[in-house]
């Protein structure tokens, strides 16, 4: 059996965008996981995992529909610069989290919420710029209902997340001996 050549002048630009989407999202996997077993061995608690599927299903179902029906789009350059800003975003929130940053709830007791970079702003900045990109690459390739949908799907998951993440968080300061009420 032989495999078929490709070569670049064969890969379209959504699917060049689309193929770093999806390793950026293949590498956050594995930091998660490298970063959640480090929390875990200093006596980190991983909290309400019962949606995490539904997340996990919501986000691949983007992914793929951007496969299945933009691989050929063309690029909308607006939108592509807008998806660009929200990296940078991201960027500075995993950067403000560090070894804290992980797509499950993982609570370290006693530990002080993290206020600086984007978390003086937003209590959730994370979640922001998820949903900027799940409402913004779609519409790079042209994509306006997937945009919509998952949009709405997305909404609807971090609704169940953040009240999880929320109530977790305050029974993590409620450890802390010096929690200011």
């Amino acid at each position: 059996m032989t495999w078929p050549e490709v070569t670049w002048s064969e890969v379209t630009w959504a699917e060049f965008i689309l193929g770093l989407v999806t390793l950026q999202r293949a590498g956050e996997l594995v930091l998660s996981h490298y970063n959640t077993s480090r929390l875990i061995a200093r006596g980190a608690v991983a909290v309400a995992p019962g949606h995490y599927p539904l997340m996990v299903a919501v986000h691949a179902t983007w992914l793929i529909s951007l496969w299945v029906f933009g691989h050929a789009q063309p690029i909308h350059v607006i939108a592509l610069l807008f998806y660009l800003a929200l990296q940078v975003l991201r960027i500075w929130v995993m950067g403000t989290l560090g070894a804290r940053w992980t797509t499950g709830i993982v609570v370290l007791p006693g530990q002080p919420l993290v206020a600086t970079g984007p978390y003086r702003f937003l209590s959730h900045p994370n979640y922001a710029v998820v949903a900027g990109e799940i409402a913004v690459l779609p519409l790079v390739l042209g994509l306006p209902i997937p945009a919509v949908m998952f949009t709405f799907l997305n909404a609807g998951v971090l609704m169940i997340r953040i009240r999880a993440e929320n109530q977790a968080l305050a029974a993590s300061r409620e450890l802390m001996p010096h929690a200011a009420p």
